[in-house]
C-alpha cells in the first residue's frame, strides 16, 4: 500500500500490478535441474515463447547452448488442449536426440486450460507400444503464475526422485540436494565430499552440462549429469542433506525420500558464512565419523584471518540484499556475521517463513533494525532504498538500474547475471565461497572510498 496526494490530501493507493518483478517464471527452474540429469531433455508444454524465453536467459548467464523442446501451442491448441502437440512433440524430441530422460515441465497455458499431462503420457505410452525403446519421462507441474524459479526447480527434482527412487538395503550412501547453486559450488561440494571418502549422489549435477569445455562437435544433449541409475539410489541412501531454508518437506526431494523409503533429511541453510559452514561440515563429520580434511581447515582458517584483516573496512556498512528466499536468508546471516547490516532483506518469492527463518539465523533481527520483505518487485525495492540510504547492493543483474540510478555499487552474486562474464563460476558456497564473497565486499567498499576521494589514494 503507498500513499498519493490529491487535492492536497494523503489517500492511499493499492498496487495492482507488478513491476521488473524480483523473481523468474517456474517453468525456467524446472528447465534447469532437468538440465542437471544426465541425457536429458527439457521439454515445455506450452508456447514457443516461453521455451525461448527461458532459453534466452541460461543461455545469457551460463554462455552455453541449451535446448529446450515445446509442444509449440497456437490458438486451436490453446482451445482445444494440447495432447497431440505434446505427444507429436515428445515422438520428434525422441527421434532426434535419442534421450533416456525427457523432463517436461507446464506453463501458464497448458496449466489454465487443465491439461491432464500424466493421462497424456499414459496414452502416449500405450500408443507407442513395443515400437521402441521409450525414454524416461519426469513430469512436474509448474504454472508460472503460482511460485517462482526455485518452486519449479525444487519441483522438478522432487518429481526426479519420485519417478526414479527404488528401494534397497541401506548402505552409507549420502544425497546432497544442493537447491539452485552456481556450477562452481556444486564442484566445490562434489571436492569436499570426495575429500571426506563419503560415496554421495549429487542431484541436480549440471556443473559440466552449463559449464563445460569445448565440443570438437556439437553435442545435441551435452556430457555430464546425475545418471538416471544414481537418482535410483537415492531411495537407500543412510541420509539426505538438503539445502533451503523455506524448503518445506512435502515440496522437497529429501521429504519424498523420508516418507517413502525412510531416508532421514537433514534440513540445513546455505552454507555461507562460517557459522553456516561449519554446520555442515560438522554434519559430514558426523555421518561419516571423520574429521574434517586438512585442506578444508586450513580454508576456514584463512577465512577467519581474513574476516578480522578486514573487519575495518566493512563493519557498519550497509546493504539492500534482495533475489531468491533461501540466499538472501543465508546471506543475511553472513553479512551480519562480518559487521555489514542488511537493512533490507527482499524477495520475490512468497513462501511466508523469510522472516521467521532469519530470527532463527539472527536472534537479534528486530533490534539492528532489519527490515524484510516478500513478495516484491523492484519498484518496492527502490521506494525502501530511497529511505533506507545503504552503502551496496547485494543481488542479480536485475538490480542493475536501480544500481545506477541510485549511484550504488552492486555486488552480483546468484543468477541471473546477465551483465558481468563468468556468472556461472562464482563460488558462493562453504569457506571458499564465503572467503570470495567477503574479498569481493571488502574491495567493493575500498574501491568507493577511492573513487569518492578529492585526492584519491593507492596503498591500504
Amino acid at each position: 500500500m503507498k500513499t498519493a496526494t490529491i487535492n492536497g490530501k494523503a489517500a492511499s493507493t493499492a498496487k495492482t500490478a507488478t513491476q521488473n518483478a524480483c523473481k523468474l517464471c517456474n517453468p525456467l527452474g524446472a528447465c534447469l535441474a532437468f538440465r542437471g540429469i544426465e541425457k536429458c531433455v527439457p521439454f515445455l508444454h506450452g508456447s514457443q515463447g516461453c521455451a525461448t524465453y527461458i532459453r534466452r536467459y541460461l543461455i545469457s548467464h551460463y554462455k552455453e547452448p541449451i535446448d529446450i523442446a515445446s509442444s509449440n501451442f497456437n490458438e486451436e491448441t490453446a482451445v482445444f488442449g494440447g495432447s497431440h502437440n505434446l505427444q507429436l512433440g515428445l515422438k520428434n524430441v525422441t527421434q532426434q536426440y535419442k534421450p533416456e530422460v525427457i523432463g517436461i515441465a507446464t506453463t501458464c497455458l497448458s496449466e489454465t486450460i487443465g491439461d491432464d499431462v500424466p493421462m497424456i503420457l499414459k496414452e502416449y505410452n500405450a500408443a507407442m507400444g513395443d515400437k521402441a525403446p521409450l525414454p524416461v519421462m519426469i513430469f512436474a507441474s509448474t504454472p508460472s503464475y503460482s511460485g517462482t524459479h526455485i518452486d519449479g526447480f525444487h519441483a522438478a527434482v522432487r518429481s526426479a526422485v519420485a519417478t526414479l527412487a527404488e528401494a534397497g538395503t541401506k548402505n552409507n550412501l549420502v544425497n546432497i540436494f544442493p537447491g539452485m547453486i552456481s556450477p562452481a559450488d556444486i564442484r566445490y561440494l562434489k571436492e569436499i565430499l570426495n575429500a571426506f571418502g563419503i560415496p554421495f549422489v549429487l542431484l541436480p549435477d549440471y556443473s559440466q552440462t552449463l559449464d563445460g569445455g569445448p565440443w570438437a562437435e556439437y553435442h545435441r544433449i551435452p556430457p555430464g549429469g546425475t545418471p538416471t541409475h544414481a537418482i535410483a539410489n537415492t531411495g537407500s541412501a543412510s541420509a539426505s542433506i538438503e539445502f533451503g531454508s523455506t524448503l518445506e518437506a512435502k515440496k522437497s526431494a529429501a521429504g519424498y525420500l523420508e516418507e517413502k523409503f525412510g531416508v532421514p533429511r537433514r534440513h540445513l541453510p546455505l552454507p555461507i558464512g562460517i557459522k553456516a559452514s561449519d554446520r555442515f561440515f560438522a554434519e559430514l563429520e558426523r555421518l561419516t565419523e571423520k574429521p574434517m580434511p586438512e585442506i578444508h581447515e586450513d580454508e576456514r582458517r584463512r577465512l577467519v584471518d581474513a574476516y578480522a584483516d578486514g573487519h575495518k573496512y566493512v563493519f557498519g556498512k550497509r546493504a539492500i540484499l534482495y533475489g531468491e528466499e533461501d540466499l538472501v536468508i543465508s546471506m543475511a546471516a553472513f553479512l551480519h556475521e562480518i559487521g555489514v547490516l542488511p537493512v533490507l532483506c527482499a524477495s520475490g518469492g512468497k513462501s511466508g517463513l523469510m522472516k521467521k527463518r532469519l530470527l532463527e539465523l539472527i536472534p537479534d533481527l528486530e533490534d539492528t533494525g532489519i527490515k524484510v520483505r516478500e513478495n516484491v518487485d523492484f519498484v518496492d525495492i527502490e521506494h525502501e532504498a530511497d529511505e533506507l540510504r545503504p552503502d551496496l547492493l547485494i543481488g542479480n543483474s536485475k538490480g542493475f538500474t536501480m544500481s545506477k540510478k541510485h549511484e550504488l555499487p552492486l555486488i552480483r552474486i546468484g543468477f541471473p547475471i546477465h551483465d558481468r562474464f563468468g556468472g556461472q563460476r562464482l563460488h558462493h558456497l562453504g569457506y571458499r565461497g564465503t572467503q570470495e564473497l567477503f574479498d569481493r565486499i571488502v574491495n567493493t567498499v575500498i574501491e568507493g572510498r577511492q573513487n569518492s576521494s578529492s585526492i584519491g589514494y593507492t596503498y591500504m
